[in-house]
């Protein structure tokens, strides 16, 4: 009798009512190629998305703001303040107001027609990259994209656009490591100076067993604080940058 009910409950679950086929074409519409499409559309954004990190890594001003802020850091004699989680916060930040016209002609050019269906994969790949080499080619200095050619054995292009995309990325990369510890060094200079300021005068004092930096830690903060250095640091990064 228990298997009787049970085979009648499987066999009332496996009808299907008339009207489901409709109701489903209702839902994915009448092409049902049209609903796969989409559906891998939907998929190869989604999988784009995952190498959204390395791009913002390698195809931004991310690693500049990070290394000069790191090293500001270090120039001012803290361990841990501002931590690291707050360093690359205003870098991602600062990025994405840099990156703000970049991006939109990314999406205007690529993403949203892909999305929409009016553009293949190649050619909405080859749109969306086409704003984001103008910015990394205007960013990178001639002597390091020599050096990337050189490197991969790649024969002087005579356009810009004959240049590889991964050539490109390498260059700019190095350009920005190369501007990064070039911005660095001005940093450094001023509390430098304080620095062997307050060990001269330590030394001329007698005071050997005191240690500098924590006597030259505040007069660095005080010098840092009345010139207004946040402001003008950042300024200098985002001007340097060209959109």
């Amino acid at each position: 009798m228990l298997l009787w009910l049970m085979l009648e409950g499987v066999a009332q679950a496996q009808s299907v009512p008339p009207d489901a086929g409709q109701v489903l074409a209702d839902l994915v519409g009448n092409d049902p190629s049209a609903g796969m499409s989409t559906s891998v559309r939907l998929l190869l954004f989604l999988t784009g998305l995952t190498f959204l990190p390395a791009l913002i890594v390698v195809m931004t001003p991310f690693v500049r703001f990070v290394i000069v802020l790191s090293l500001l850091r270090q120039a001012l004699g803290l361990q841990s303040s501002p931590p690291n989680q707050v360093i690359i916060g205003v870098s991602l930040i600062m990025t994405m107001l840099v990156m703000q016209p970049v991006l939109q002609d990314v999406w205007t050019l690529g993403v949203g027609p892909f999305m929409d269906g009016q553009m293949e994969l190649s050619v909405a790949l080859d749109a969306m990259m086409e704003p984001w080499r103008e910015f990394m080619l205007a960013n990178t200095r001639r002597q390091e994209m020599a050096a990337i050619l050189d490197i991969a054995q790649i024969e002087r292009p005579e356009t810009l656009e004959e240049i590889p995309t991964t050539a490109v990325i390498s260059g700019y990369v190095l350009s920005e490591l190369g501007t990064a510890f070039v911005i660095a060094v001005y940093v450094f200079i001023p509390f430098l100076v304080v620095d062997i300021i307050v060990s001269s005068i330590l030394l001329g004092m007698g005071m050997m067993m005191l240690p500098p930096p924590l006597v030259s830690l505040p007069f660095k903060l005080l010098v840092f604080v009345l010139m207004d250095g946040w402001v003008l640091l950042v300024q200098d990064l985002a001007a340097g940058i060209v959109r």
